[in-house]
């Protein structure tokens, strides 16, 4: 909840008028791995600007994981268990989780470890939502918290529910979680389907996808955007931003450069991110570049701050991701925000974000020579930045917020109703 020193006079009448909010999840950055779900604390700390709320983001434990980091440094670093983030509270409560196996008892033992530190919140902060981010673990084990606090629970889609929906037990979990919750929350239309193959009643979802912050993504001049990259101008850059694991598909641009640099010489191609929660390929694709022959052409510049990457975007030609799968990717607005067009691949949410050929290309998954061709194609074109910034301007955070707030305030009071008339 926020601490603020000016905000503590208008506290409690804030706390009484608005539903506090508990939101939960696993997926959440911290000082051991600072870019870990940025997409959910963007979301949820802007509704906090208008809500009261508190971060519950429980972190896997088992015994001998220290002993794993001899050969996996950066397997689950350790998070402490209070810290502040833009003034509010974030907990990290730890819960039992053997590495690799029995994954379908974490949203049981996530529930079981956070129930001693919401049953202190509870005290305190009498929140009356938990707001909890993919349907498992997190999304289940909030619909047991639920149960046993008897406050409604949301549950927002967010991408992993395509994979785990193929697998029976798992499904079965799922279904269990959203059946409880009060609603559910999709930030796409394609995984909205997800929920309603399962059996999830339509009328219980409600499609927020993610916004933009214009603050931060803005388009810069990109003359000393490439002066400050020490990159020429009169070459293409292609640009892609993301945690460096197998989904996102960095290997596979990497695979389409033989073709680009023969008609591009000097083409760039910038690589952002660093280890994520489902991998590091970080070596592997250095070593793909490496033996190919291609290290004057590729970049890796690591982990870069949010309020930096309009730097490398303002200097970028073309935005490219070719990813695996995505619920909402945040990243092509934020691209589109600094003028940048995009090339991806259509699976998941991608078509709806990328929904006019104004705005770049889809090609299919796993079609390298399509994705080739796009990004040949891409590079041609004469693109109308400014379409493609107001598009991304049309798509600000603060619509996205509202619906919310709204959403938040309304399921409380029918919660409120409903508690009287037990």
């Amino acid at each position: 909840m926020k601490l603020a020193p000016e905000e503590t006079e208008n506290k409690d009448k804030k706390d009484t008028n608005n539903p506090g909010i508990v939101v939960f999840s696993s997926l959440f950055p911290h000082s051991g791995q600072p870019n870990a779900g940025l997409f959910i604390r963007e979301r949820m700390f802007r509704v906090g600007k208008h809500l009261p709320l508190v971060v519950v983001a429980p972190v896997p434990w088992f015994p001998f994981q220290k002993i794993l980091r001899r050969w996996r440094p950066h397997f689950r670093p350790d998070a402490p268990y209070m810290e502040l983030q833009e003034n509010i509270e974030v907990l990290h409560p730890r819960f039992f989780s053997i590495p690799g196996f029995f994954k379908f008892l974490d949203g049981f033992f996530m529930a079981l470890g956070s129930l001693p530190v919401l049953w202190r919140l509870k005290r305190r902060f009498d929140f009356k939502i938990i707001d909890a981010h993919f349907a498992y673990p997190d999304g289940y084990a909030a619909s047991l918290l639920g149960r046993w606090f008897r406050v409604p629970v949301t549950i927002t889609l967010r991408g992993t529910e395509v994979r785990l929906s193929h697998r029976f037990l798992y499904r079965d979990l799922m279904r269990s979680a959203m059946i409880r919750a009060a609603k559910i929350f999709s930030v796409s239309d394609s995984l909205k389907q997800v929920a309603v193959a399962i059996g999830i009643q339509e009328s219980k979802i409600l499609v927020v996808g993610n916004g933009v912050d214009l603050d931060k993504f803005c388009c810069i001049d990109r003359s000393e955007a490439r002066k400050s990259l020490e990159i020429p101008e009169d070459i293409p850059i292609l640009i892609s931003v993301g945690g460096l694991c197998e989904r996102k598909g960095f290997h596979r641009v990497i695979a389409c450069l033989p073709d680009l640099i023969s008609t591009y010489p000097g083409i760039q191609f910038l690589i952002i991110g660093g280890a994520s929660a489902e991998g590091d390929w970080t070596e592997r694709l250095q070593q793909q570049v490496s033996e190919s022959g291609f290290e004057k052409n590729v970049r890796f510049l690591g982990v870069m701050p949010p309020d930096q990457l309009k730097i490398p975007l303002s200097a970028a030609d073309l935005f490219v991701l070719a990813t695996r799968n995505e619920g909402w990717a945040n990243v092509f607005l934020e691209a589109m925000a600094c003028g940048l067009p995009v090339v991806t691949t259509d699976v998941g949410g991608n078509a709806e974000v990328v929904c006019r050929s104004e705005l770049g290309k889809l090609v299919p998954f796993n079609d390298q020579q399509a994705l080739c061709q796009a990004i040949a194609n891409a590079l041609e074109v004469n693109w109308d930045r400014e379409k493609i910034i107001m598009y991304a301007h049309a798509n600000s955070w603060d619509q996205r917020v509202a619906v919310l707030v709204e959403e938040f305030v309304k399921i409380t009071c029918q919660s409120e109703l409903a508690e009287q008339y037990r």
